[in-house]
């Protein structure tokens, strides 16, 4: 049995100590202890607890907050770092090596799995690699904090031949592909509270064929006759507010919905920009905004785009008469449109890129895919890992970096679109004004995927006017959930997506720091995977790895793009080396 195989196995004696790197504070100088890893007892498992093997960690953008911000990060809820320590580390595969009594009929010695870090309990964020402490250790115990979750275990079991790079960027795969699955609630909240706004004189003969008998109180606010004829044959608390400005919009949602917000509003033949910025304002957490009207709205909408982000706000929209028209799946899309043209706005970071993969790969993916970056380095990369396999899928790929080209990136766009505009806009850049831009290069009923976050209360103007008159899209997503995982899984074992070809770096427990000190550079134009087991593995470019270790080159996909062939090499070499006394 080769080094490998006895390390996939898990069958070699455990070792009396781990290595890991804990975090007391901001700073990468407050990670480890004196610029290195800490040897501490290895663990034992309790009842309810499982022993696990840490294969493969993946680093994360999203790890430099937690470096910049220590016990203030608000996963971390003000903790003190010095005295309680965390790790960071929530891009994880691993395999289970003991099992506690109380979990034996659910687990067991040699199980692969990748772990869900986005978990919270009774309603508050518990998550992996922040509040509970990651994956940069060699063994870790994990107990109810991971397996007894609001949404059931934080353990998605690996199915098939997954390599463990591959399993660990499930997690970053996993938010890419929560972005094109519906996050939105698109029915009346049942039980909820719903507010409606008109204004004095229209006669339209409005009608409402589904859902109005979902909210448990309904608001009126100079409603049409026609609504008021639909809300009296309801079983709801009726409350009527007329002859309100948007001045007084926060006393009314103060006085109803103690500050917390309307479940659902609709507005009837919408006039006003103003009208509509302050009543959404009032929308609660996964509510929606239904918007009923013929004519644009006279002019843009200052909208929270850290609420879309977040709070997954939806806004919806049609023209009437039939108020209900707005909501459902069939209106409201969350997939690229099939044969279509999709621009990725910040494409050449490692998440940029995945969305751009996704696209190519996908299946009725769009025709045209425009990758924009500012970074001629960056899409040169785009360029070597993407363009043949653009080519292998009929797919055109094209990069545009509008800070050297001669004209912009709306021009560019709408010159490719011969002026109709893209089908779909993803931004995955953390910036208002990009994101605001980036609405001005969609067509009329395209679709503005938000994947960068940032902060609630950040304003930017919206053409809203195309909701209700065009069915215009306006999305944003964080997080992801245990199926986007199993998703990613899914339909990697079917070859229909390859998680692996991100990685661009690689390195063993001693390198932890410094690939943390490279994402925070941007060192690499893709992922960089720590295997905790490789201990004395220097942090090497794919480039590097394959002009030291021949034997691992071979096993390089076309372009020199990561494999778990090339992985299962790097392992026995590494192995290899380290049995013989040889550095690596």
């Amino acid at each position: 049995m080769s080094a490998y195989q006895r390390y996939a196995a898990a069958q070699e004696p455990l070792p009396t100590e781990t290595w890991a790197w804990n975090m007391y504070g901001a700073g990468l100088e407050n990670i480890g202890r004196n610029g290195q890893p800490e040897r501490l007892p290895l663990p034992q498992p309790g009842p309810d607890q499982l022993l696990i093997r840490i294969d493969a960690v993946g680093m994360c953008f999203s790890d430099v907050k937690i470096i910049q911000q220590g016990g203030k990060h608000p996963k971390l809820y003000g903790r003190d770092l010095a005295v309680e320590p965390t790790r960071l580390g929530h891009e994880v595969s691993a395999t289970v090596v003991a099992v506690g009594e109380a979990l034996r009929d659910r687990y067991y010695p040699g199980q692969r799995v990748a772990i869900q870090p986005d978990l919270y309990q009774a309603g508050r964020s518990t998550a992996y690699g922040y509040t509970i402490p990651g994956g940069l250790t060699q063994y870790q115990v994990i107990g109810p904090e991971v397996l007894v979750t609001d949404a059931g275990p934080g353990l998605l079991p690996l199915e098939g031949p997954m390599g463990y790079a591959e399993a660990a960027l499930l997690e970053p795969w996993g938010c890419v592909m929560a972005a094109y699955t519906q996050r939105r609630r698109l029915q009346p909240l049942p039980g909820g509270i719903m507010w409606i706004i008109g204004h004095p004189g229209d006669e339209t003969p409005y009608r409402f064929s589904n859902g109005l008998e979902a909210p448990a109180r309904i608001v009126l606010t100079d409603a049409p006759p026609a609504v008021q004829a639909l809300v009296a044959n309801t079983q709801a608390e009726v409350i009527v507010r007329d002859g309100l400005t948007p001045d007084a919009y926060a006393a009314l949602a103060a006085e109803l919905t103690g500050g917390r917000g309307f479940d659902d509003i609709i507005i009837l033949d919408p006039r006003t920009a103003a009208q509509v910025e302050a009543a959404a304002r009032y929308i609660a957490r996964r509510g929606t905004l239904n918007l009923v009207g013929q004519e644009p709205l006279d002019g843009s909408v200052p909208v929270d785009l850290g609420r879309l982000h977040y709070d997954y706000i939806a806004f919806v929209g049609n023209r009437g008469p039939d108020i209900a028209a707005s909501y459902g799946e069939a209106r409201n899309r969350c997939e690229l449109r099939p044969h279509g043209v999709a621009v990725f706005v910040g494409a050449g970071g490692p998440m940029g890129q995945m969305h751009v993969q996704r696209a190519i790969e996908l299946t009725d993916g769009p025709d045209v895919i425009i990758a924009t970056e500012v970074s001629d380095e960056r899409l040169a990369t785009l360029a070597h890992r993407y363009e043949e396999l653009a080519a292998a899928h009929d797919r055109t790929l094209l990069l545009f970096n509008p800070k050297t080209a001669d004209l912009s990136l709306h021009q560019f766009v709408m010159q490719v679109t011969a002026g109709r505009g893209a089908d779909d806009v993803v931004v995955c850049v953390p910036v208002a004004s990009v994101m605001a831009e980036a609405a001005t290069l969609m067509n009329p009923d395209g679709m503005l995927v938000l994947f960068a976050g940032v902060p609630i209360g950040t304003l930017a103007p919206l053409d809203v006017s195309m909701v209700y008159l065009h069915n215009a899209q306006y999305t944003g997503t964080s997080g992801l959930t245990i199926e986007d995982q199993a998703e990613v899984m899914r339909r990697a074992l079917a070859n229909t997506l390859s998680p692996e070809r991100m990685v661009a770096a690689v390195g063993g427990m001693k390198a932890a720091r410094e690939a943390l000190a490279a994402l925070i550079e941007g060192r690499y134009p893709g992922k960089i995977v720590i295997f905790p087991h490789l201990f004395d593995l220097p942090l090497m470019s794919l480039e590097e790895v394959a002009a030291r270790w021949p034997e691992v080159a071979a096993r390089l996909g076309p372009g020199g793009v990561w494999t778990n062939e090339a992985e299962a090499a790097l392992f026995e070499a590494v192995l290899r080396e380290a049995s013989e006394g040889a550095p690596s």
